[in-house]
């Protein structure tokens, strides 16, 4: 198996596993303040039968910043990224990458082949997600000289532990810098936790998969996806939160192969 290789593909960074075959390259796209590094253990473990390409989205990991966070701007980004990687791909997204997908599908159908949603549904939330970056802005990053120190700063604002450590594999210590774009991810908020008024359907092969201890996809969703995506399947995944694919990665990985499976 070729070793994971960065290579850039319009304004994004990506991560490659794997090697080019007859089947159609998987496509994974983190959610907010996440990375392509992040799903280097799943990306690869998937990749034994496929390229499995990781994408930094803008303004995250090693992508370009840019002054705008919209999902049709993302899912222009996306639709670039697959055009370079021969014009159709599966593609796999979590939470604000999962709407980003879920855009990328409806706005350039031709270009997806089957969709695999993560624990997101194409609705806007109330729910803001600010604090953390609030919580990243009180990091004095002056005085951290290892990753520890961060996590121990965040550990004053953010209660969960796993989080702490999931913001600072965005942090770029030698250059005392963070490797996301707090100031537009801030600004863009309401754009972030929202959806757009999107025209057309996708009829491909789509599955959204939940964590069964989520709330992210109620059965009150369920007609607006199947208005969007008429050949939706629903699954969970038992004793799984929100971060179904870090909390539960051996069963996400094989949801997702089971899928991918079918849709062959």
């Amino acid at each position: 198996m070729a070793r994971p290789n960065d290579i850039t593909s319009a304004m994004l960074n990506l991560i490659s596993h794997g090697v080019q075959t007859d089947q159609a390259p998987l496509l994974i796209v983190h959610g907010l303040y996440g990375s392509a590094r992040n799903w280097g253990v799943i990306a690869k473990r998937l990749s034994e039968e496929r390229q499995v390409v990781a994408v930094d989205m803008r303004n995250h990991g090693q992508s370009d910043w840019a002054d705008t966070h919209s999902y049709p701007d993302m899912a222009g980004d996306l639709a670039e990224v697959i055009t370079s990687l021969g014009g159709q791909a599966d593609v796999v997204g979590h939470s604000m990458g999962g709407k980003a997908s879920m855009v990328l599908a409806l706005r350039h159908p031709e270009l997806v082949r089957s969709l695999i949603v993560a624990d997101i549904a194409p609705v806007a939330y109330g729910h803001s997600q600010i604090q953390f970056i609030e919580a990243m802005r009180k990091v004095d990053l002056g005085a951290v000289e290892k990753r520890s120190d961060a996590v121990a700063q965040l550990a004053q604002h953010v209660e969960d532990t796993t989080l702490q450590s999931f913001f600072t594999q965005s942090l770029d210590i030698q250059n005392k810098r963070w490797r996301l774009n707090l100031d537009v991810l801030a600004a863009e908020m309401p754009k972030i936790l929202g959806f757009p008024d999107v025209s057309g359907r996708f009829d491909g092969p789509t599955l959204f998969l939940s964590g069964a201890e989520s709330d992210y996809v109620l059965p009150e969703h369920r007609p607006t996806i199947r208005d969007l995506f008429p050949k939706a399947r629903f699954a969970k995944i038992p004793g799984a939160g929100h971060w179904l694919h870090a909390e539960k990665p051996r069963e996400f990985e094989a949801s997702v192969k089971a899928f991918l499976k079918t849709t062959a």
